[in-house]
């Protein structure tokens, strides 16, 4: 054996070796430039499942994508994308990533293209318009188990929440939030409780305030009666007119939920959002029952963020078949008024009207500060055919009555049996409602009633003239703001007040005092 030739081909062979490694290139290992960004996974159909994606930046301008995911089970696969949009309005794979090992909750990937080969750095990527999809298993990629937006669909954190009442369809009510996403769109979830299952229910942002109604703005995904939710992703109007988280929070608008694409005049749930929203604060006036019977209620005002209100009159035991008009009056009930607001007509079938109170009939602005100091009082009508009767009243703004009151008794004079007696009650204003009430007067006469100075032993002139006493019904009922001579008096005035009252026969009978008593300093 020729061992020279042998040792000189090993040595050739190893040579070639050294000649054939340094002619190739070994890629270097990407090695992390110490840039990441985390967005978070969650749940869609097992509550188990969620986990985070965080983007790695490389120093060879290539990004290593990590899935991290808990509650995955062992065995399972599961592929996952980047989408183009917003998970709310989804869109095409843009991108695949690593499929999710069931068995550790992990994936990863390095990348430096999309799916189409259109190269992509770390930092297009983490501003990227899209959404990750974690899929069951590659034969059911309908089913979801992870889902979250990423670049610039992430949330901020800042959000607002509306409430939706209940309108045709009782037990369903819920909520509206909006969030704001970091390129100032807006994700809005809607979250109702009490929808039948397998109905879809279209919802819209329409303009103006639910009391005022008006046209559809922005339409939202239909709500899934079975799950009672719509996502939608807000980045402008239906007329392609842009709009921002900041001016939704400011929207002159509300929201309606239908029934049915079918049934869309039917409302399951509804709420003022934006400068509409109510924020808390109301004020409540008694509407008390004038000619008919069992029917009486409430009228309360509720401030919007913008200054407004909103003006809702609640009546019972109104008929069914009723509509009924009603008005906010200048000056006091007793006294008497023009028009100067113009309720929505009154329900009988809910005993309801709800309006807004931004303007006054003739264009004077209005809102809901200037309804606590509103000289006024509301009247509800029977019909607008028959005005004239009243089925409920009360006074409102600076004429309610606090609360506070004097009643003083008027004796029998020279009428055996006709006696009764004078209150005089508060008003916000510091005024005075005076209601005598008289017992055993005559049918169809009208008795005239006046303060007097000093005690009733003393005697004294006029000092007040009260609205007459109805020998029918007994009653007189008038505002007190000022004596006869104009000498303006409050309520306390007239507690210490140096006076008497009296009750005449009539006014051809002055002489004749039917019921008498002393007010004031005098009433002891």
């Amino acid at each position: 054996m020729n061992y020279s030739k042998l040792l000189m081909g090993g040595i050739l062979f190893i040579f070639s070796l050294i000649f054939i490694s340094c002619d190739d290139k070994i890629d270097p290992i990407p090695m992390p430039t110490g840039s990441s960004s985390i967005f978070n996974l969650a749940s869609v159909s097992n509550p188990g499942i969620s986990g985070k994606a965080e983007f790695i930046e490389n120093d060879d301008n290539t990004t290593t994508i990590n899935l991290m995911l808990s509650g995955t089970s062992s065995g399972a696969m599961h592929p996952a994308h980047i989408h183009l949009n917003t998970a709310a309005e989804g869109g095409d794979i843009a991108l695949t990533l690593g499929t999710v090992m069931g068995g550790t909750g992990m994936s990863s990937v390095t990348v430096s293209t999309l799916d189409d080969g259109t190269p992509i750095s770390y930092s297009q990527l983490i501003n990227f318009d899209g959404y990750i999809n974690v899929h069951a298993s590659s034969s059911d990629l309908v089913t979801l188990v992870a889902q979250g937006d990423i670049g610039e669909n992430v949330l901020t954190g800042e959000s607002k929440t509306y409430n939706l009442g209940t309108v045709a369809v009782p037990g369903i009510s819920g909520t509206a939030t909006f969030s704001k996403r970091i390129n100032d769109e807006t994700l809005v979830k809607i979250m109702l409780t009490g929808t039948p299952d397998g109905e879809m229910h279209p919802g819209h942002i329409h303009f103006n305030t639910s009391a005022e109604g008006g046209a559809i703005a922005v339409s939202f995904t239909p709500v899934n009666g079975s799950t009672g939710m719509s996502v939608t992703n807000i980045s402008s109007l239906d007329d392609n007119t842009q709009i921002t988280y900041d001016e939704l929070l400011e929207f002159d608008g509300y929201i309606n939920i239908h029934l049915s694409a079918d049934e869309l005049g039917t409302l399951v749930a509804q709420g003022d959002i934006g400068e509409n929203e109510l924020t808390g604060e109301e004020k409540s006036f008694v509407l008390g029952e004038k000619d008919v019977d069992g029917i009486s209620g409430t009228a309360t005002f509720k401030e919007r963020m913008n200054g407004e209100a909103l003006a809702i009159l609640e009546l019972m035991n109104t008929p069914d078949n009723g509509i009924h008009p009603a008005h906010i009056h200048a000056n006091t009930a007793n006294e008497g008024g023009g028009i100067l607001f113009t309720f929505n007509p009154v329900n009988g079938m809910t005993g309801m009207s709800q309006t807004n109170f931004s303007m006054l009939d003739d264009g004077m602005m209005v809102g809901y500060e200037d309804i606590m100091d509103f000289d006024g009082y509301i009247n509800v009508h029977l019909s607008a055919e028959e005005l004239g009767t009243l089925v409920a009243q009360g006074d409102i703004g600076q004429n309610e009555l606090t609360g506070e009151s004097k009643t003083y008794v008027l004796a029998e004079k020279d009428v055996p049996g006709i006696n009764g007696t004078a209150t005089f009650k508060e008003r916000a204003n510091g005024s005075t409602l005076a209601i005598l009430e008289v017992q055993n007067t005559i049918v169809g006469s009208s008795h005239p009633v006046h303060i007097h100075e000093n005690t009733a032993d003393m005697g004294g002139g006029f000092k007040f003239t009260f609205n007459p006493v109805n020998g029918t019904t007994g009653m007189s009922m008038t505002n007190i703001v000022a004596l006869d001579d104009m000498t303006a008096i409050t309520f306390d005035g007239l507690l210490e007040f140096n006076g008497y009252i009296n009750v005449h026969l009539s006014m051809d009978e002055l002489g004749v005092v039917v019921a008498q008593g002393n007010i004031g300093s005098n009433s002891n």
